[in-house]
């Protein structure tokens, strides 16, 4: 059925996009590289050999350029994965974390690689708590009590190391290069920065990395180079693990936590380790869904509404109609409730990953929707019949000539995480601590209500909503996807696998296609532009709560595999992605 139309599709994708922006053109990687606003590869992307799809352009080539030099999806992601700490500083990173999902061709295996953060050892439960109880956003956001132990570099290291072709050197060279030489600024990089500024400007190193004197980002098309972050690439390169989690790198990092009242010691980073988890795995109608594990959240709650989605006829409802959209955001409202109560870091609290993802619950829950009245939120209580997470974080995608494929999420949670550099590093540090329940039962800063399961303890990893999932067809992997989005990166993954899996949309199309989200509490659906005013209406009727998203919903970059062929897409929603093959 896929294959029957689906030059077609891509035709009128790609030409639909070049009505409405014009496409740039695919060039190796240079500091002579012309600057081009908006510089996001619109046109859907066909490669045979190699794929990379990332939110920024540089970082991209530079993964295909490792696959090039005989490298794998592992060694081009681990390249990618640094490259971005240098390029796309909101969200890529080597102070934060996140979760990276293989597949083995030649093992036919998955495996997911656990670098999340962890809750410094002398992190209590009542750490943001003021003297009246309440929580103190300011500290838990935004002040170096906020950071966790950052986990990328042990995860991409252990990535490498494990899974890995080429030598930590090879792999690290261009982002070294990158960060010593200088990249030119882009539109999209001056806008990210400038949005961030008047925050950035209030801590005086990340002023003095990100700003000139008049508290100003690098202007387009100007040289920003960043000799510090070099440096600290350099002793990673040099010495691997030891020249991240002691050393001097760590040195910087502990002197400035004891200097302005953070909790991460250098016992702290020398304790830290990348996790290798089993992935979670389900199935939906002829397909294979393999996610991320606890403590993602992710993967439990896209397989959970899939089986209770899997109940409904959804093509014959139609793309995107009302009937389709309330069976769906009912589902997304079942989710979140279970999410608040059950979901937290495994190694400490015993999440009941089996009875979560049951068909048999499945149907129970769906067997409470009704099909034309919404259910309120205040009438689902998490877990009614069970049995016995930045709107900026980061997602990139790969997939090599053999077979391999890595989707990778990883964030510092903010963007630009809590806006606080580390003298000495070129690092920002992450705030990733606002992930954990600061007081069980509020929201946290994506407006998700947390339970006592997530309450912060030292050495634990806050629950994340990070989601990197692979889907298989016919045993043979088939899409490869993630999104950054907080709340909201669950609810734009599992829109994207329906968009391709039930409506038959080629990857570009189901990226692009407007989405929708809600995550029980508050009691409100949040809708993209193009979806139909009618539509909305009729949603109304059935009593949705429904406002118009300010924001755009995620952020998707994917890559499609089909007889041999890779077709990559990235996300429209924001400037600055690119697709890069060959």
């Amino acid at each position: 059925m896929y294959a029957k139309t689906r030059i077609g599709r891509w035709l009128a994708t790609a030409i639909a996009a070049f009505l409405l922006v014009p496409a740039t053109v695919a060039q190796e990687v240079s500091a002579d590289a012309p600057i081009i606003d908006f510089q996001t590869r619109f046109l859907p992307t066909v490669a045979k050999n190699g794929m990379v799809v990332a939110p920024e352009r540089l970082a991209a080539e530079i993964g295909v350029s490792i696959l090039k030099r005989g490298g794998n999806a592992v060694d081009a992601a681990v390249a990618t994965g640094f490259a971005l700490a240098v390029t796309y500083p909101r969200a890529g990173n080597i102070g934060g974390g996140g979760f990276m999902l293989i597949h083995l061709a030649e093992e036919d295996r998955q495996t997911l690689i656990d670098y999340r953060e962890t809750a410094p050892a002398a992190a209590t439960a009542d750490l943001y708590l003021d003297d009246a109880g309440e929580v103190d956003r300011q500290r838990e956001f935004f002040s170096h009590q906020a950071a966790g132990v950052p986990g990328t570099v042990a995860g991409m290291l252990y990535a490498l190391e494990n899974y890995g072709s080429l030598s930590l050197a090879e792999v690290l060279e261009p982002a070294i290069g990158l960060a010593a030489e200088g990249i030119p600024v882009s539109f999209a990089l001056n806008a990210e920065i400038t949005s961030r500024a008047e925050r950035l400007q209030r801590n005086p190193e990340a002023a003095r990395l990100f700003l000139d004197a008049s508290g100003n980002a690098p202007a387009p098309g100007s040289l920003w180079r960043q000799p510090d972050l070099a440096d600290t690439l350099r002793q990673i390169a040099g010495q691997g693990r030891d020249g991240f989690y002691s050393g001097v790198v760590a040195s910087h990092i502990a002197d400035d936590m004891a200097n302005n009242g953070g909790l991460i010691t250098r016992q702290d980073l020398a304790d830290y380790r990348a996790l290798e988890r089993t992935p979670i795995r389900g199935s939906y109608r002829d397909f294979t869904i393999v996610s991320t594990p606890p403590p993602s959240s992710g993967g439990i709650h896209i397989l959970q509404m899939l089986n209770i989605l899997e109940g409904y006829d959804l093509a014959s409802l139609g793309h995107n109609s009302a009937a389709y959209l309330h069976r769906l955001i009912e589902s997304m409202k079942l989710a979140y409730a279970d999410r608040s109560r059950y979901l937290a870091d495994p190694d400490y609290v015993e999440v009941p990953v089996a009875e979560l993802v049951d068909k048999d619950y499945a149907a129970r829950l769906r067997a409470r929707i009704q099909p034309d009245t919404a259910t309120p939120s205040a009438s689902i209580a998490p877990g009614a019949s069970l049995p016995g997470e930045s709107t900026d974080t980061t997602h990139y995608t790969v997939a090599d000539a053999s077979g391999n494929v890595v989707s990778n999420t990883y964030t510092l949670n903010f963007s630009f995480g809590s806006h606080i550099a580390v003298p000495g590093t070129g690092m920002l540090l992450n705030n990733e601590m606002a992930d954990f329940s600061a007081s069980p039962g509020e929201a946290n800063a994506f407006g998700l209500v947390q339970g006592e399961a997530n309450r912060i303890e030292g050495g634990k990893r806050p629950l994340s909503s990070m989601s990197p999932t692979l889907v298989f067809r016919d045993g043979q992997p088939w899409l490869a996807t993630g999104s950054p989005g907080g709340s909201v990166i669950i609810t734009t993954i599992l829109q994207t696998l329906l968009n391709a899996m039930d409506f038959d949309l080629n990857i570009a199309s189901a990226a692009a296609a407007p989405r929708v989200h809600h995550q029980w509490l508050p009691d409100r659906v949040r809708v993209e532009d193009g979806i139909s005013p009618d539509t909305i209406r009729l949603l109304e009727n059935l009593g949705h709560n429904v406002e118009s998203s300010r924001r755009t919903l995620g952020r998707t970059q994917s890559i499609l595999l089909d007889k041999g062929w890779l077709y990559g897409a990235t996300d429209t929603r924001r400037p600055g992605g690119w697709v890069a093959g060959y």
